[in-house]
């Protein structure tokens, strides 16, 4: 179920029962968007975990571990310096709605006691977390700031009166009366599916409560209550309202509700419509949610750096392209170096034959088996030696120029499969431990920007993380590298001299070992670990990729190479069409 009312309502009811009263005795922001506040109560420390993520925004009670960054971002300094101390007076929910507020009894510069506030805002993708001054309602700061540009109808900005997001004339949930819900639905004038109602007209109903309410009440969640009668919207009240007094009762049953065994949703109050699923229950709704999230948040967080350096390196990678398409021009223009030399060398052999004043010459090529005639365009103000001295002179000009020209293509061109393989690697990129690498890597070659020296430092220092690991058929262990970092290890670190190494040829992809401990690798082996090195490249939904093998004893790192370059001789080559199920079916240890 999404993050609505009724989870808030729960989430409150938790935390007034463990954090009110407690002090706040850390303060830190792992990212952007989110925020963990450690509070001690009672000889007891809890996390509490605040999230303005677009895609998963919630709070709750935190058992995991976060990464913090060595500069803490300016509104967490912001928080520190107003709530570091600090105890909670008060937690409260605004209506059924998804607004939190957190009340402190802070100590300000001069020693004397104010009250500050938190505000959650758990509202898709306008969610936010914002600081407020109680004396005056007035905004302190927020993870968001939203300015005029961003929202003509509610600005979120320092300094301003703070307002509760707009209710859009939503109905207050809790304290609807049956001849009142009757009465709005038979005075519909417009047409409306019953399973949006509830979520439109109240505040708190997710759609999937609405359609839990169509459920219990015996009415099709499709039904248009436009024309819906009496007797049936009485119905409907009365499924409401059982569902809702478990809500005003705190008769929470937080769970998680499984299929196939994936955590499909949650909820802290029973659901009907998923009687006939698994369920695993919880005393907290706090680890309800943060058991539900911690993949889902994962996953979302890889995609978004993952995104963020995909479209950075394709934005380079475009424009090498077109470097080299403008290189290649200009190198066909300077093919013509030996046309000038050949004009300058034929005025020079029929020098006595021309003369100053004349605008062009047919001369006798010479140099040509078939002694053919060409004609030469000359300055007519210059002299004879003067045209060919003209001559030799574009003829350098162009030659240096095409000797500069085929380094650049030979270098753009490099270029170019280095970000190809960087695109690869990031399509094999599934935890952050991975993209960190990827990310490190691009910062040591200088296509984006390092933050400081500190992080450079402790690049070096990092381990590399995990390659995919599998057993062939025969039993031997194949190794396959996720991004160049792992690459650059298998093959120059990890290997032994008689180890198969294989690659696709000048094919953007993984290195792939295979751990021979001194014996034969069969052919089985070798076709399977071909398989892994054509699946995971950029030729995997190609056919008859062709992957060269050698053993490691013949590869080598050509010096000042990009990471995964190297080169390799005494080789052979074997042609593969990717098969998914083929890889599904090998054993992996990882």
């Amino acid at each position: 179920m999404p993050f609505d009312g009724i989870t808030v309502k729960a989430l409150v009811l938790e935390l007034n029962k463990t954090i009110l009263n407690g002090r706040i005795d850390k303060i830190y922001q792992p990212e952007k968007d989110e925020l963990i506040l450690t509070i001690r109560r009672d000889k007891n420390n809890y996390k509490l975990f605040i999230s303005a993520n677009p895609s998963f925004p919630r709070f709750h009670l935190y058992s995991g571990k976060k990464n913090n960054p060595l500069i803490a971002p300016s509104f967490c300094m912001l928080l520190r310096k107003h709530l570091l101390g600090s105890k909670i007076i008060s937690i409260t929910q605004v209506s059924l709605e998804r607004v939190v507020e957190i009340k402190f009894d802070c100590i300000d510069d001069m020693g004397y006691s104010v009250q500050r506030a938190l505000i959650v805002e758990i509202m898709g993708r306008h969610s936010n977390i914002i600081l407020i001054d109680l004396k005056d309602s007035k905004i302190i700061d927020s993870i968001k700031r939203v300015n005029t540009f961003m929202s003509s109808v509610r600005t979120v900005l320092p300094g301003i009166e703070y307002i509760y997001p707009p209710a859009k004339e939503k109905i207050d949930t809790l304290n609807i009366n049956e001849t009142s819900f009757i009465d709005d639905i038979m005075n519909l004038k417009t047409s409306i599916r019953a399973y949006k109602y509830f979520s439109k007209k109240f505040f708190g109903i997710s759609p999937i409560v609405s359609q839990e309410i169509c459920f219990v009440s015996g009415i099709e969640p499709d039904t248009d209550l436009k024309y819906l009668d009496k007797n049936s919207t009485a119905k409907l009240f009365i499924g409401f309202k059982k569902l809702f007094d478990t809500v005003l009762l705190s008769k929470f049953k937080s769970h998680i509700i499984i299929e196939n065994n994936k955590n499909i949703d949650f909820s802290a109050i029973k659901l009907s419509i998923y009687n006939s699923y698994e369920k695993k229950y919880f005393d907290s709704i706090s680890e309800v949610i943060d058991t539900f999230y911690f993949e889902k948040d994962k996953i979302n967080r890889v995609n978004q750096k993952n995104a963020d350096l995909h479209k950075n390196i394709l934005i380079k990678l475009k424009r090498n392209i077109r470097k080299i398409d403008t290189l290649k021009g200009e190198y066909n223009d300077a093919i013509k170096s030996d046309y000038y030399k050949l004009c300058g060398d034929l005025i020079m052999t029929n020098q006595y034959n021309l003369k100053k004043g004349m605008n062009k010459a047919i001369l006798v090529n010479y140099y040509n088996e078939d002694l053919n005639s060409i004609e030469i365009e000359l300055d007519g103000n210059l002299t004879p030696i003067e045209n060919a001295q003209k001559y030799y002179k574009s003829y350098n000009k162009l030659k240096k120029a095409k000797q500069r020209l085929s380094e650049q293509i030979i270098n753009t061109k490099e270029e170019i499969r280095y970000l190809e393989s960087i695109l690869d690697s990031l399509e094999k990129c599934f935890n952050e431990e991975e993209i960190e690498e990827i990310k490190k890597e691009l910062q040591v070659q200088g296509y984006i920007k390092k933050i400081n020296n500190k992080i450079s430092k402790t690049a070096k220092q990092q381990k590399t993380s995990k390659s995919m690991h599998f057993i062939s058929s025969s039993g031997f262990n194949i190794y396959v590298g996720k991004n160049n970092t792992q690459n650059d290890y298998l093959t120059l670190k990890f290997a032994s001299p008689l180890d198969l190494w294989l690659h696709t040829k000048d094919i953007a992809g993984s290195h792939v070992i295979i751990k021979t401990n001194g014996s034969k690798a069969d052919d089985i082996t070798l076709t399977e670990a071909a398989h892994l090195a054509a699946f995971f490249s950029k030729g995997k939904l190609s056919s008859n990729v062709p992957v060269d093998y050698t053993h490691k004893k013949n590869i080598k790192k050509p010096a000042g190479a990009k990471p995964g370059k190297v080169i390799y001789k005494d080789y052979n080559t074997i042609y593969i069409t990717p098969d998914e199920m083929k890889v599904k079916k090998l054993d992996r240890i990882n």
